[in-house]
């Protein structure tokens, strides 16, 4: 997806350079203009820097190459003063992660899984232990080993085959998100010759012969074809399936006992299930239902029979439960019957247990349901008014206990431990703050702003307590509405060097995502989108109303699709903030959704629209920030675009600095930073990371005038 955060961790995206400014004064570049003119739907549009899109990888002096170094080094040499500054954010950042540490681990058959972490090294080292207490662990992946040599490393699907002898996993060197799947034998530490491209989901079967992967297309990034690959060759491998409908996308999965294959097809507005029993891998599978427009399930197995989560009459979903024999939906019986109240986001399965993931009034909650004795559902306690909580890594079906992780803005993150029987709590590990947190010092609540509409828009902040809402506070207020996503109020340990500076704070739960059910999400999609930006001006405009801050001190942040946002409200409402920083921003909505050579563009088209139709191009057109760049004031600009990046190109957020610094009619600031060496989620290296992060707030605080 264009502006999907693919990480669930990383609800915040930051692409930015290491913290090397030079102190000496430049002017910004003037990119050049070649105008390049598109006809369409009786339209002419000039665009004058379509040229940034050709990196002249053929070439030895690529101009596009050129000119990003150029903004890059007028970047530095502009933030050159708040060196320090970003210095000291580092540190702080630095001081509050326990850099030698390690996760909680999890069990899978007969080992303990976890990774470590260890001071002065970027990444994670993969281990397995036979005691849960990680005594004698064996050490199965080195990331730290295996990225040398590379400016990026990313380790993805990493699947112990059942019998824990053997372990897949793939692994990305360049940002650009294509990985490479291969095998390790566990017994002899050597590397099978198994080496597979371009894998984006797998599953084993429970004898270990075989792999089941999904991959997607060398150029559009579709994922379109799913395989049986033999453990041990190098291929041929038979295709099971080829997703054809350019708006879907297909993966391979298993159900939590083990015993059913799915393959998932799926688009914005509708999904298909096919499924197999795992006891015959090369059997033929049928499909549970067939796709149509406007049905979304998700399908999965356990004790005999298939649970289904569908919106059919159920806006806000349910699951009905359907025989093993025929699963079809004349044979559907309600599980979980529909409350238009709560939304259910999904439900897990456990030998004994239904553990179901819901959302009510904008809040998380997990319920859990006895399905041997009956008892009465219950919802985990939560013991803040404000958090954000949901299912850990539960990869074993047999289990007498689930692993839960909570946090709010001022908790840090915790995993719990669940059991099942007693429900009961027990918090097994909490993020540890070496340089001291006290939650007593802050306070985080959830507002509602009312847009222009009446419909009121949840917003949670964190800031000082007893902060004074007279207007004069700096906010650094953070969104993204699209694809459904909600952003939880979940703890930043980076936030804390805004918040401790005197800044609040705020994320605004605005339509496209869903934090309020499936009506929020859909009210701010395709021919409604313009529900999404309306509700951030709105939101920006109602805090600075209620004195929370002012218009010289909003400070804005989204990234992606949040980064589309930016765009749009700055476009809109310049004069509501003082300046934003867009991340990997999906701004040159137009040219991109028109181009069907481009990753991920087709499967778009039910999300946004297709501007091939007047209709759609009419309302996208509206909005877009590329084409909607005019003579007016803007806001100081801070644009992150990353040289690799498959979600969004980097001449989106290229073009758009250009098209504004050009054509904005006062004196604000526009700077560009090109990450030459990664791809939308950023450096893959944690400290480098940390100092993209640094560099960002040092840019937040600087704009409010707070250097120290």
């Amino acid at each position: 997806m264009k502006g999907t955060l693919m990480f669930p961790a990383l609800l915040l995206i930051v692409i930015a350079g290491n913290i090397t400014f030079a102190q000496t004064d430049m002017k910004p570049p003037v990119a050049k203009k070649v105008p390049k003119v598109l006809k369409i739907h009786g339209y002419e549009i000039t665009d004058n820097y379509a040229w940034l899109r050709d990196r002249g990888e053929k070439s030895k002096d690529p101009e596009v190459i050129t000119y990003l170094n150029d903004e890059n080094a007028y970047t530095e040499s502009f933030m050159g003063q708040h060196k320090e500054l970003a210095d000291t954010l580092y540190k702080e950042m630095l001081g509050r992660i326990k850099q030698t540490d390690s996760s909680v681990p999890y069990k899978l058959g007969d080992h303990w899984y976890f990774t470590k972490t260890e001071e002065g090294k970027q990444y994670r080292t993969w281990l397995r232990s036979k005691a849960k207490d990680g005594t004698d662990a064996e050490l199965l992946l080195d990331q730290n080993k295996m990225a040398e040599g590379f400016k990026f490393f990313s380790i993805s699907n990493f699947e112990p085959s059942d019998d824990g002898n053997l372990l897949a996993y793939a692994v990305d060197t360049t940002g650009y998100r294509q990985y490479t799947l291969q095998i390790k034998d566990l017994k002899s530490g050597k590397m099978l010759p198994d080496k597979i491209e371009r894998v984006t989901s797998i599953e084993w079967s429970p004898d270990g012969k075989y792999l089941f992967y999904g991959q997607e297309d060398p150029v559009s990034k579709r994922n379109d074809k799913v395989f049986r690959h033999v453990v041990g060759t190098s291929g041929p491998d038979t295709l099971i399936f080829e997703e054809k409908d350019v708006l879907f996308g297909a993966g391979i999965g298993r159900s939590l006992d083990k015993k059913m294959f799915f393959i998932s097809s799926g688009a914005a507005t509708m999904n298909e299930y096919r499924y197999l029993s795992a006891t015959d891998p090369l059997g033929e599978w049928k499909v549970l239902s067939p796709r149509r427009e406007g049905h979304e399930y998700a399908a999965t197995f356990n004790n005999g029979e298939f649970y289904i989560t569908t919106n059919k009459d159920a806006e806000n979903f349910k699951v009905v439960r359907a025989p093993l024999n025929d699963p079809s939906e004349k044979n559907w019986v309600d599980f979980i019957p529909h409350n238009p109240a709560v939304k259910v986001d999904g439900v897990s399965f456990f030998k004994d247990y239904a553990v179901v993931s819901e959302r009510e009034n904008g809040l998380e909650y997990i319920r859990v349901m006895d399905m041997k004795t009956r008892r009465a559902p219950v919802r985990i306690e939560t013991p803040e008014s404000v958090y954000t909580m949901g299912l850990g890594n539960n990869p074993e079906y047999d289990t007498p206990s689930i692993r839960y992780t909570y946090s709010s803005m001022i908790t840090p993150n915790s995993t719990y431990e669940y059991d099942l029987r007693t429900r009961k709590s027990e918090l097994i590990k909490q993020q540890e703050i070496p340089s001291g947190h006290d939650k007593s010092k802050y306070e985080t609540t959830r507002l509602w702003a009312t847009a222009r509409d009446g419909v009121k828009v949840p917003i949670s902040l964190v800031m000082k307590k007893g902060t004074k809402l007279d207007g004069k506070s700096p906010m650094l207020l953070y969104a993204y509405g699209s694809y459904g996503i909600s952003m939880t109020p979940s703890f930043g340990f980076e936030e804390l060097s805004l918040v401790d500076r005197g800044m609040i704070y705020a994320i605004a739960h605005i339509r496209g995502g869903s934090e309020l059910g499936e009506r929020w999400r859909q009210d701010g999609r395709m021919f409604k989108k313009m529900n999404t930006f309306n509700d951030f001006v709105d939101s920006g405009k109602w805090l600075i109303a209620q004195k929370y801050t002012s218009a010289d001190r909003l400070v804005i942040q989204g990234g992606s699709a949040g980064g589309l946002l930016m765009g749009a409200v700055v476009n809109q409402s310049p004069e509501t903030f003082k300046a934003a920083i867009a991340q990997v921003p999906f701004v040159d909505v137009m040219n991109t959704m028109l181009d069907e050579t481009l990753p991920l563009t087709t499967g778009e088209w039910i999300e946004w629209g297709n501007p091939n139709e007047k209709k759609a191009w009419d309302y996208m057109y509206q909005y877009s920030p590329y084409d909607q760049v005019k003579a007016q004031p803007y806001p100081n600009m801070l644009v992150e675009v990353s040289l690799w990046d498959s979600q969004v190109p980097y001449w989106e957020g290229a073009k758009f600095a250009a098209k504004v610094r050009e054509l904005k009619t006062n004196d604000s600031n526009v700077l560009l930073k090109t990450n030459m060496g990664a791809g939308h989620g950023g450096s893959s290296g944690r400290y480098d990371r940390l100092k993209e992060i640094a560099f960002e707030y040092a840019y937040a605080l600087s704009q409010v005038g707070i250097t120290k």
